[in-house]
């Protein structure tokens, strides 16, 4: 039966573990219940049969044990009607059903051992079947929370390296204003300068003419007079 050379495999599967060694647990999971599904189909008509020749081989074993009995009824009614060849005749076949017996016995228990392991086995599949049934939007929904999750680290990954930028250019434009400051700052030096232009220097032998003016109404405020220019020689 090739069902039970599986028996071990499927009695010793842990749905945890078959779970863990998924590489992409999304396609994986259905998947697993394809194949589980499938495996079980298959149980379920090997258990079918598997039963059946436990029931047989039960009746093939209980009809020998009625025979058995049956001999011995016959066995006892020949003695006391005083016919014992008919008496040894009986117990003769008891003997031969006797010997088909044990032979009976093994059968049926061979047959029940396999039909025990095939329940098992069913129920075991079944089991893990409701489980994954269970746990398969649970374990979807904690796959897209985790694609989430690595989709926003990428992007916290793609911002820093932007804030990285932005900090350069930062770092530029202080320099630029830094230098910027500086070029102005000497401009203003430069025109501080006196006598840096002819216009510096004209200014400095300029009057004025209303300075000139104020300065004379103050002289004849207070009685002071001008002194006339002295005549040149030439005069």
């Amino acid at each position: 039966m090739g069902i039970l050379t599986r028996f071990k495999d499927i009695m010793a599967s842990n749905i945890n573990a078959m779970l863990d060694k998924m590489e992409d647990p999304e396609k994986m999971i259905d998947q697993c219940l394809r194949n589980l599904n499938a495996d079980l189909a298959k149980v379920k008509s090997e258990t079918a049969g598997v039963m059946a020749q436990e029931k047989s081989c039960k009746r093939d074993l209980t009809a020998c044990e009625n025979d058995i009995a049956k001999m011995q009824n016959y066995a006892i009614k020949a003695l006391e009607a005083g016919n014992e060849e008919d008496a040894k005749k009986f117990l003769a076949e008891k003997a031969k059903l006797t010997a088909k017996l044990a032979g009976l016995q093994d059968n049926y228990t061979v047959a029940a051992d396999n039909a025990q392991k095939m329940r098992d086995m069913h129920a075991k599949l079944t089991h893990d079947i409701e489980e994954l049934e269970s746990r398969r939007e649970t374990i979807k929904s904690k796959i897209a929370v985790a694609n989430a999750q690595e989709k926003i680290n990428k992007m916290t990954s793609d911002v820093s390296g932007a804030n990285d930028s932005i900090a350069s250019f930062e770092r530029l434009e202080a320099l630029a204003n830094k230098k910027l400051d500086k070029a102005q700052a000497e401009a203003e030096l430069n025109a501080q300068r006196p006598g840096s232009t002819i216009r510096d220097l004209t200014a400095k032998y300029e009057q004025n003419p209303d300075v000139d003016k104020e300065l004379e109404a103050l002289k004849a405020s207070l009685g002071m007079t001008t002194a006339a220019p002295t005549p040149s020689a030439t005069e």
